[in-house]
C-alpha cells in the first residue's frame, strides 16, 4: 500500500458556515467548494476550505441521527476523518480488510468532467475513521458531483505549507494497541519514543510514520501515576480519545504567526525567561531573538537541526482541539524539548517574582 500523504482532513462541527467563518478569517482558508443534500450528500452540508496543499472538510448533521451530529454530541467540534491519499484504493482497501480492518464504506468512484476519484473507508482509532482517496485527471475537483467548486472570494499567498502531523491522545493503556494499529494495518514504523516527566505530570509519547513519510502521527498517553495534565484534561473534555492537534508546517514561523496574529488568532503564552538561556541549550538560531521573544515562538534542536513552533489557543468552546504552526529546519523531532525547558522558565519568572517582592 503507497500512502502519498494526506489528502484532506475532515471535522465534524455543530455549524459548518461558522467553523469555514472562522477559518477563512482567522486563519486564512479559503472556501473552495460545498455540497449538500442538493449534491447528493445526504442529511448534510459540507464545506471546502483549502490553504496552501492544506484541504479541511467541514461537515454538520442536518438531522440528529447523522454521523455528525452524533459526534458533535458526544465530543463537540472534532477531527474525524484522516484521508490519505493512495494509487491504488480498491487493492488497498481490500489488503486491509485482509490485515483485520472493519470496513465502512467500500470503494465509491466518482466521475467529472476532467476528474475520476476513488473513495472508501476503514474504522480507525477512537471515532476517527481513515479515508482512502484515488486521484485520477485534475485536481482540481475534490469530489466530483458531490462537492460543487466555488471559485475563492480573494487570491492570498499561502503562509502555511500543508500537514505537518497529528497529534493524538489515546486513554491510559491503549497506547500500544494504537501503535500497532497502525503497524499492523498500514505498514507504519514507530520512529521515536518517550517518557516525559515534568512538575509532578507525566505522559508516554511515540510516533509513527508511514512509508513515504508524508504521514506523521503523535500519539499521547498519560501517566496515571502521576498527577493529572493536558492529556488527562483533553480526554476528559473530548469524551475519549481523538485528535488533540493539527500541526501545520510553514517556511517562514515568523511571518506565520504575524499573518495569523493581524487576523485575530490567539497564541499560548511563553515565559520571557525561556529565551534568556535560548541559545546556550539550542544553538545559535537564525532568527531575530527580539521577534520570537515577541511573539512567544519555541525553539528546540535535534540531531538534524532545529524546529520552530507555537501553539494556538483553541478556538472551541470544550477546548479540546487546536492548532500547530511548525517551521523545519533541519530537524524531525517535535519540540520535546521545549516542555521542560517552559516549565524551568516558569520557575525562574516565578523566582525573580518572589524576590522583587
Amino acid at each position: 500500500m503507497d500512502i502519498r500523504g494526506i489528502d484532506h482532513i475532515e471535522l465534524y462541527v455543530g455549524d459548518a458556515r461558522q467553523a469555514a467563518f472562522w477559518f477563512s478569517t482567522a486563519v486564512g482558508f479559503q472556501l473552495c467548494g460545498q455540497g449538500g443534500p442538493e449534491t447528493g450528500l445526504t442529511g448534510q452540508r459540507s464545506l471546502l476550505l483549502r490553504h496552501g496543499d492544506i484541504r479541511l472538510l467541514l461537515t454538520s448533521g442536518l438531522s440528529v441521527d447523522h454521523p455528525a451530529a452524533r459526534y458533535v454530541q458526544r465530543h463537540g467540534d472534532g477531527i474525524a476523518v484522516v484521508a490519505v491519499e493512495v494509487d491504488d484504493v480498491v487493492g488497498a482497501y481490500a489488503e486491509l480488510l485482509a490485515r483485520g480492518a472493519t470496513g465502512v464504506t467500500p470503494p465509491t468512484t466518482r466521475t467529472g468532467a476532467d476528474a475520476e476519484v476513488v473513495t472508501a473507508e476503514v474504522e480507525g482509532f477512537a471515532d476517527v475513521r481513515h479515508r482512502l482517496v484515488q486521484r485520477r485527471g485534475s485536481r482540481s475537483e475534490f469530489l466530483p458531483g458531490v462537492i460543487t467548486p466555488t471559485p475563492p472570494a480573494n487570491e492570498e499567498e499561502p503562509v502555511l505549507a500543508e500537514v505537518d502531523h497529528l497529534a493524538v491522545c489515546v486513554p491510559p493503556g491503549e497506547l500500544d494497541g494504537t501503535v500497532r494499529h497502525f503497524e499492523e494495518l498500514f505498514g507504519f514504523a514507530q520512529i521515536f519514543e518517550e517518557h516525559v516527566e515534568v512538575a509532578g505530570q507525566g505522559m508516554n509519547s511515540k510516533v509513527v510514520q508511514s512509508p513515504s513519510g508524508r504521514v506523521t502521527v503523535v500519539l499521547l498517553e498519560p501517566d496515571r501515576t502521576r498527577r493529572p495534565g493536558q492529556i488527562d484534561a483533553f480526554l476528559d473534555q473530548h469524551a475519549g480519545g481523538g485528535v488533540q492537534h493539527l500541526g501545520l508546517r510553514t517556511d517562514d514561523i515568523v511571518a506565520a504567526v504575524e499573518s495569523l496574529g493581524r487576523r485575530g488568532v490567539r497564541f499560548a503564552g511563553t515565559p520571557g525567561a525561556y529565551y534568556d538561556t535560548l541559545q546556550a541549550r539550542v544553538g545559535r538560531v537564525d532568527a531575530p531573538l527580539h521577534r520570537l521573544r515577541e511573539l512567544g515562538v519555541l525553539v528546540d534542536s535535534d540531531h538534524g537541526g532545529q524546529l520552530l513552533q507555537i501553539f494556538a489557543e483553541s478556538m472551541h468552546v470544550r477546548r479540546t482541539l487546536f492548532l500547530e504552526l511548525i517551521e523545519r529546519r533541519g530537524a524531525s523531532g517535535f519540540g520535546s524539548g521545549n516542555i521542560k525547558a517552559l516549565y524551568e522558565a516558569k520557575e525562574r519568572e516565578l523566582a525573580a517574582q518572589a524576590v522583587g517582592a
